[in-house]
C-alpha cells in the first residue's frame, strides 16, 4: 500500500516520502533532518559551481529590478543579447547564432524542427527529409518529440505507440561492452561509421534530416567518451549524404567534460552543424537550456525567410539569462575548466586506485568531471545484474544515510536498456583534492557495503543486522542463567544480598580501574613500539621506489612514515630517538626517490623537441602529457605540496625539463625570424608576413597553452602562476634576445622595415593578450621583450619626416624641365604601406597623442605595459590621428620640395610645374589605394598648393595677355563692341600711329605665345598637370585674342604679315597643349 503522506505533489514516485533539503551552501546539501549531504553529482551533473553563490543571486536580483519578464516575440534584452554572444564566442567562430530556451527537452525539439526547416529553406529547398538517425540506447529528452529521438528501451516503453516514428537507429559507441578484444579503436570506428553509411542508404539518404549523438553518453549509459576518430567520422558520412550533424550536449557540455564544448576534445572537423546545450549552463540556479547554431544553417534562413517557426512563452527569459550569464562568467575568470581537468585527473586515478580490483566493478569512465561506475554481476563475463536487484538506486539510497551523507546519480539499463547499473560522480567545477579524495573514499566505502558478492547493499544490511541481534539475544540468555545461579545460591547459604553485594560490587569497580589502566598502558606500549616494528616494511617499500613498488603504494608508504614519524615526535620519549632519527632517514630518502621518479617519468614522457610547423599548418592542437603520465605525476604532486611548507620542489623540476623541450621546439623559429628579416636588396620595403615572427608566436601560443594545461593538471592551484612562469622563462629569454635582432635591424634600416616594428607591435601584443586571457600569466614579462622595439616604432614616425625633410635637402639639381622627384612617390609609397600596419601604427600614435611625431623623444612618458587589445582596434581616434599624420607629412614634403625648387629652379612656370607634377602623384597615389577612405575629406592643404602651382605658372600668361588688352578705346566714349566684325569701320577709324601700336601688339604677342607654347610643350608633366595647366591657359588668353582678333584683324588686310593666328588656327594651337 502507498505511503500515507501529506504532499500535493505528483513527485517521481508517490509510494516514497522524498528527504526535504531546507539549506544548501557549497557543495553540500542540509536536509530537514540536519544530515549534510556532500553532493557529488550535482543532481543530474548540474550544480556545477555549487550551490548558493551569492554572486549569482545579486546577478538575478540586478536583473528583476530591470526587466523581470520579456516576450521574445516582440523584443529582446541585453542580457540576452549578451549571453548568446558569450555562448557563440565560446566556438571560436564554429557557431553563428544561439537560441535559449528553459530544458534540455526543449532544447532536442528545437533542434528538431530546425534541421527540419533548414532542408524547407535551402535553395532548391529538399521537403522529403523527415527523417532522423540516432543510437540504441540513447537518451535525448522526455517530450514526446526528444522521446521518439531518444532509445533507451525503459524510457520509451509505456509511450511507445504515441512516439513519433521518423527515427531509425544505428549501434552506440560503446567500448566497454560492444568492441571485440581484437578489434583496435580506428577498426571500431570504421565499423560504426559503414553501419550509419548504411543505415542512411536502408532509409534513403534524400529522406534524412540529421544524425544525433551525445558526444560522451550521460544518464543512458554512464558518462560513455566517443573514442578518438569518431565524431570526425560519423561527421563525414552526414556530409556525404547532405544530412546536418547534431550534438546533444545537454549534460556533458559547458566545461563538465574538463574542455568548454565536449566536441573540443577533437578537431573542430567534428563540429556539429547543431548543438544542444543545458545543465551547466546555468548551474541549477535558473531552468535554462539552448541551442547552437552553425554559420551554415544561420546562412541559409538568412537567404530564405528569415523566421524560425517555432518559440516558447518563456524563451530567453531575463532572469534565467541573467543568472547563466553570471555562472558563465564565474566558470571563465576563476578558470574552473582548467580545474576540473586537472580534479578529474585526479579523481579518475584515485577511483580507479580504489576500485578497479571491486569484483562487482567492471568499468570505471569519462572525462573531467563526469565519471561513471558501471557494476556487473561477474567481472569475468561483465554480466550485468538484473533490473530487479535495483543496485545502483541501492547504493544511491545508502549513500544518503550516515555514517556516508554522499549523493550520487543512479541509472539503470546500462547493458541493454533494462538490465545494468551504474552511477555517475559529477561534482562542482571548483572542488578541491581534499574534495576529491572524500568524493573517492566516500564512495569506495559505500559500495563496499552496499555491494558483497553481488547482493543488494540493502539485503546484506538486513542480514548483518539479523546476525547482531541473534547474537546479543543468546548473550541475553546466558546472563540470564547466570543470574539465576547466583540467585539461588544466595538464597541457599542465607545471607543477606545486601552483605554479599556490597563489597563485591567495590572490589569489582576497582578491578575495573585496573584493568582499564592496564589495557590502556598496553595500547600505549603498543602504538610506540608500531612504528620501529613496520620501519622494515616500510623501508623494503621505499628501497624498492615507485616503479617496482607501485606508485600508489609507494604513496601510501611515505604517508605512513610521517604518520609514525610524527607520533613518534609527540611522544618525546628517550627511547624512540633511534627510531625516530631512522624514521627521518627514511622520510628523506622516500621524498628524494620520489622527486627522482617525478624527473625520470617527465623525461621519459618529453621528447627534445617536435617541429611546430606540423601543428600549425595543418591547424591540429599542440600535444598534451598521456593522461596517464599526467595522473601519476599529479598523485606524486600532490603528496609533495601536501607535505611541505617550503617551495614545491617539483615545480623546478618540471621546468627544467619542459622548459628545455619547448626552447628547443622554438629556437628554428627564432632563427628564422631574425634571418627572414634580411634582404637581397636593402632599399626594398618590408611587406607584412614576410618575416617568421608571426609563425614564431603562433607556435609559442599553441606550445605555451598546451604546457599551462599539463601545469594546471599536475599541479595544485597555487603553483600554476610560478610552475608556468618558470617553466616559460628560457624561451621568453629567446624571445627577448630574438626581438633585440629584429629591432636592431629595424634601427639599421628604419626607412624600409619600421613597418616590421609595428608588425611585430601587433603580433607580440596579441600572444600577450592571447595568453594572459587564458592563464593570467606572462604579461609583464612579454611587455619588457617587447619595449625596444614598440619603442622603435614610436620614435620611427618622428624619423620618418626627418628623413623625407633629409632627402630633399639633399638634392643637388632638380629637373629643368619640371619633373617631380622620386621623393615623392617614395613618401607616398610609405604612407600606402602603413596602412597594411594600421592596426599597431594607430595604437602607436594613440600612446604618443595626436602630434607626438613632430619630435624624436614623445613627450609623453613611455611604459612597459602591453596594450590591450581593444587598443588595437582601429576607431575614429585612430583613423583620425593617422590621418593628420598623413597630412603633416605631405605638407612637411611640399614645404620641403619648394623651399629647394625656388633655390634650384629658374623661372616661376617650371617652379609652377614642379610643384603641381608632386601635388598630381600625390593625389593619384591616395586615390588609387586604401589612404582614400582615410583621407578623404582631409585634403585641402593640397588645394592650397594647387592654387600655388597655377598661380606660378599663369603668370607668363599673364604677361602675355597683357598685350591684348585695348587701350586705344579705353577713354573713347563709343568703344566698339566686343565680337564685333565691323573690323574694317574700327580700323580706318584709326589714326596712322593707333594702326602701328596694334601691328606692334599683334607682332609681340605672336613672339610671346610661341615662346609660351614651345615652353608648356617642353615641360614634363603628368598628364593631369598639362590638362589643368592648358585649360587656364586657354580660358586666360583665348577669349582676350578672339576679342582683340575681331576687333582689330584688318590692321593685316589678310597678308599675315602681322597676324599669324585667326581664331580657328589659335584654338587649334591651344587644343594641341593638352
Amino acid at each position: 500500500m502507498p505511503a500515507t503522506v501529506t504532499s500535493a505533489v505528483v513527485h517521481r514516485s508517490l509510494k516514497a516520502e522524498m528527504p526535504r533539503i531546507v539549506n544548501s551552501e557549497g557543495s553540500y546539501l542540509i536536509l530537514e533532518d540536519g544530515r549534510r549531504i556532500f553532493d557529488a553529482s550535482g543532481g543530474a551533473a548540474v550544480a556545477c559551481i555549487g550551490h548558493s553563490d551569492t554572486r549569482v543571486h545579486d546577478a538575478m536580483i540586478a536583473q528583476l529590478k530591470q526587466v523581470s519578464y520579456c516576450s521574445t516575440a516582440f523584443y529582446t534584452t541585453d542580457v540576452y543579447e549578451k549571453l548568446c554572444r558569450e555562448l557563440v564566442d565560446s566556438t571560436h567562430g564554429v557557431m553563428k547564432r544561439a537560441y535559449i530556451v528553459n530544458s534540455g527537452s526543449e532544447a532536442m525539439e528545437a533542434a528538431m524542427k530546425l534541421a527540419r526547416q533548414y532542408y524547407l529553406e535551402k535553395a532548391p529547398p529538399e521537403p522529403e527529409r523527415i527523417r532522423f538517425i540516432a543510437r540504441k540506447d540513447s537518451y535525448h529528452g522526455t517530450t514526446l518529440g526528444s522521446l521518439s529521438m531518444g532509445g533507451h528501451v525503459m524510457r520509451r516503453a509505456k509511450f511507445e505507440p504515441m512516439l513519433p516514428n521518423c527515427v531509425s537507429r544505428v549501434s552506440r559507441c560503446f567500448p566497454f561492452r560492444d568492441k571485440p578484444g581484437d578489434e583496435t579503436e580506428s577498426q571500431y570506428v570504421v565499423r560504426l561509421a559503414d553501419e550509419l553509411d548504411q543505415e542512411f542508404q536502408r532509409v534513403g539518404a534524400g529522406t534524412v534530416c540529421a544524425f544525433v549523438a551525445e558526444p560522451i553518453v550521460g544518464a543512458a549509459l554512464g558518462c560513455v567518451p566517443f573514442v578518438p576518430g569518431y565524431l570526425k567520422a560519423m561527421k563525414a558520412v552526414c556530409d556525404k549524404h547532405g544530412a546536418l550533424f547534431i550534438l546533444d550536449e545537454v549534460m556533458c557540455g559547458m566545461g563538465r567534460s574538463g574542455t568548454y564544448h565536449a566536441w573540443e576534445k577533437e578537431t573542430t572537423d567534428a563540429a556539429p552543424d547543431i548543438q544542444t546545450l543545458g545543465k551547466c549552463l546555468g548551474g541549477g540556479y535558473q531552468p535554462i537550456a539552448g541551442i547552437l547554431v552553425s554559420k551554415r544553417v544561420i546562412e541559409t534562413f538568412e537567404e530564405g525567410t528569415g523566421a524560425f517557426v517555432h518559440g516558447h512563452t518563456y524563451q530567453g527569459h531575463p532572469v534565467a539569462c541573467a543568472a547563466a550569464l553570471e555562472v558563465q562568467r564565474i566558470i571563465r575568470e576563476e578558470n574552473l575548466i582548467q580545474n576540473v581537468a586537472n580534479m578529474g585527473g585526479l579523481l579518475s586515478a584515485r577511483l580507479k586506485d580504489l576500485l578497479s580490483n571491486h569484483p562487482n566493478v567492471g568499468d570505471i569512465r569519462g572525462s573531467g568531471l563526469f565519471w561513471g561506475i558501471e557494476f556487473v554481476m561477474d567481472k569475468t563475463t561483465n554480466e550485468p545484474f538484473p533490473s530487479s536487484a535495483g543496485v545502483a538506486q541501492g547504493i544511491s539510497e545508502l549513500g544518503l544515510t550516515k555514517p556516508y551523507c554522499m549523493a550520487v546519480y543512479p541509472s539503470s539499463g546500462t547493458a541493454d536498456g533494462i538490465n545494468g547499473d551504474h552511477i555517475i560522480i559529477s561534482p562542482p567545477y571548483n572542488i578541491s583534492p581534499a574534495d576529491v579524495e572524500t568524493i573517492a573514499t566516500t564512495v569506495a566505502t559505500t559500495m563496499a557495503v552496499g555491494l558483497s558478492n553481488g547482493r543488494h547493499a540493502a539485503d546484506e544490511e538486513a542480514r548483518a543486522e539479523v546476525d547482531v541481534l541473534n547474537s546479543r539475544l543468546e548473550k541475553t540468555t546466558q546472563l540470564t542463567k547466570k543470574i539465576q545461579a547466583c540467585l539461588s545460591r544466595l538464597e541457599a547459604t542465607g545471607k543477606s544480598v545486601r552483605d554479599v553485594s556490597g563489597p563485591l560490587n567495590g572490589e569489582t569497580k576497582r578491578l575495573q580501574i585496573l584493568g582499564n589502566n592496564v589495557d590502556a598502558a598496553i595500547k600505549a606500549i603498543e602504538k610506540l613500539r608500531q612504528p620501529a616494528d613496520s620501519k622494515e616494511d616500510e623501508e623494503n617499500i621505499i628501497r624498492q621506489g615507485p616503479e617496482k613498488a607501485g606508485l600508489s603504494n609507494y604513496l601510501n608508504s611515505i604517508k605512513r612514515l610521517n604518520k609514525a614519524l610524527e607520533s613518534m615526535q609527540t611522544s618525546n620519549l628517550r627511547a624512540n630517538q633511534q627510531t625516530i632519527s631512522d624514521l627521518q632517514r627514511l622520510v628523506k630518502n622516500g621524498n628524494t626517490q620520489l622527486e627522482n621518479s617525478f624527473d625520470k617519468l617527465l623525461r621519459t614522457e618529453t621528447p627534445r623537441s617536435i617541429e611546430p610547423l606540423h601543428y600549425i599548418t595543418k591547424d591540429r592542437p599542440f600535444p598534451l602529457l598521456s593522461q596517464d603520465t599526467i595522473s601519476k605525476l599529479s598523485l606524486m604532486n600532490s603528496y609533495v605540496s601536501g607535505n611541505s611548507s617550503a617551495e614545491n620542489s617539483l615545480v623546478k623540476i618540471y621546468a627544467e625539463i619542459r622548459g628545455s623541450y619547448l626552447s628547443q621546439t622554438l629556437v628554428n623559429l627564432a632563427y628564422a625570424s631574425v634571418n627572414t628579416a634580411k634582404k637581397k636588396s636593402h632599399d626594398a620595403i618590408y611587406r607584412s608576413g614576410t618575416n617568421g615572427i608571426g609563425m614564431y608566436a603562433q607556435a609559442m601560443e599553441g606550445l605555451f597553452l598546451a604546457e599551462y594545461e599539463n601545469i594546471c593538471n599536475i599541479f595544485m592551484r597555487q603553483d600554476w602562476g610560478p610552475a608556468f612562469q618558470t617553466t616559460c622563462q628560457a624561451p621568453l629569454a629567446e624571445l627577448a634576445r630574438t626581438i633585440r635582432e629584429l629591432n636592431n635591424h629595424i634601427k639599421a634600416h628604419l626607412s624600409t622595415d619600421c613597418y616590421l616594428a609595428y608588425e611585430v607591435t601587433e603580433i607580440m601584443s596579441g600572444l600577450s593578450n592571447n595568453l594572459d586571457k587564458r592563464t593570467g600569466e606572462l604579461k609583464a614579462t612579454l611587455a619588457a621583450a617587447l619595449k625596444p622595439v614598440r619603442e622603435t616604432g614610436k620614435m620611427s614616425l618622428a624619423e620618418l619626416l626627418d628623413d623625407t625633410r633629409r632627402k630633399v635637402g639633399a638634392i643637388q639639381a632638380l629637373p629643368s624641365d619640371g619633373s617631380p622627384m622620386p621623393v615623392v612617390s617614395e613618401t607616398m609609397q610609405r604612407l600606402q604601406t602603413m596602412v597594411d600596419f594600421l592596426r599597431p601604427i594607430s595604437s602607436i600614435m594613440i600612446s604618443i597623442g595626436d602630434g607626438g611625431w613632430k619630435s624624436a623623444t614623445p613627450s609623453n612618458t613611455s611604459t612597459d605595459a602591453i596594450p590591450s587589445l581593444a587598443s588595437f582596434d582601429i576607431g575614429a581616434d585612430g583613423k583620425e590621428i593617422f590621418a593628420h599624420y598623413c597630412t603633416d607629412t605631405i605638407d612637411l614634403l611640399m614645404s620641403a620640395l619648394e623651399q629647394k625648387a625656388r633655390l634650384l629652379l629658374k623661372g616661376k612656370s617650371v617652379l609652377g610645374v614642379f610643384l603641381a607634377n608632386s601635388i598630381t602623384i600625390i593625389e593619384r597615389m591616395i586615390r588609387d589605394s586604401d589612404l582614400k577612405p582615410l583621407l578623404e575629406g582631409r585634403l585641402s592643404g593640397l588645394d592650397v598648393w594647387r592654387k600655388k602651382a597655377k598661380a606660378l605658372y599663369s603668370d607668363a600668361c599673364k604677361e602675355i595677355s597683357m598685350h591684348l588688352f585695348d587701350v586705344i578705346h579705353t577713354s573713347r566714349t563709343q568703344r566698339p563692341p566686343s565680337g564685333s566684325n565691323e573690323s574694317a569701320s574700327i580700323v580706318k577709324a584709326l589714326s596712322s600711329k593707333d594702326k602701328d601700336s596694334i601691328k606692334a601688339k599683334f607682332q609681340t604677342f605672336n613672339t610671346s605665345f610661341d615662346e609660351l607654347v614651345a615652353r608648356h610643350k617642353s615641360y614634363s608633366m603628368e598628364r593631369e598637370v598639362r590638362q589643368m595647366f592648358a585649360k587656364d591657359m586657354q580660358q586666360m588668353l583665348e577669349p582676350l585674342y578672339n576679342r582683340f582678333w575681331d576687333r582689330y584683324h584688318e590692321v593685316d588686310k589678310g597678308r599675315g604679315k602681322y597676324i599669324k593666328y585667326d581664331k580657328s588656327s589659335i584654338a587649334a594651337v591651344f587644343l594641341s597643349l593638352y
